[in-house]
């Protein structure tokens, strides 16, 4: 009787052991789908809007990250989905992202830093501004200047800066600036 109890927990010890390596390469990353969003002002200042993220997939050439920003009655104003291979395609040349651990972890990091203060333009465009050649509609960037409406930027590697506000004349989520 007295062994019974003895070999219940050696076995229970042993299964535990197997269970812990199994699924478990040494090196592998441990990946875990980003899920977030946060509300802030951007159609409008007087209300929130709600800007979410979902990074999606296991592998690099499989992770997608969508981007939607929804006004505060529901409706999506903004929808981008971004390639897990595009957000590795233009990065600084002296990060070493040879290896798919890497480049995940490289990849999860766009994601968690997305909604960092530092992305969220208050206003999107300054009084003082002026236009140069990386704004793509003149007349939106005169817009967001005179109604002091927020802006919001995210980055495509390391020389590719999306900016987007909402023009109120149009309806509708624009790019205002695109550069480094």
């Amino acid at each position: 009787m007295r062994k019974l109890p003895i070999f219940v927990i050696s076995c229970f010890i042993l299964f535990s052991a197997c269970q812990s390596k199994q699924g478990k390469e040494a090196g592998s990353v441990e990946f875990k789908n980003v899920n977030q969003s946060v509300a802030k002002s951007f159609s409008d200042l007087k209300t929130l809007d709600t800007f979410k993220i979902e990074l999606t997939g296991r592998k690099p050439e499989d992770m997608v990250l969508t981007f939607t920003i929804k006004k505060a009655d529901g409706k999506e104003i903004y929808n981008a989905k971004i390639k897990g291979t595009e957000l590795l395609g233009s990065t600084d040349p002296n990060i070493d992202l040879t290896k798919e651990k890497d480049q995940i972890v490289f990849i999860k990091t766009i994601a968690d830093d997305f909604f960092s203060d530092e992305n969220f333009l208050e206003p999107a465009v300054m009084p003082e501004d002026k236009a140069d050649n990386y704004v793509p509609d003149k007349a939106l960037y005169e817009e967001l200047k005179k109604k002091g409406l927020n802006g919001f930027k995210y980055r495509l590697g390391k020389e590719n800066n999306i900016y987007i506000a909402w023009s109120e004349q149009e309806q509708k989520v624009k790019i205002y600036y695109n550069c480094c």
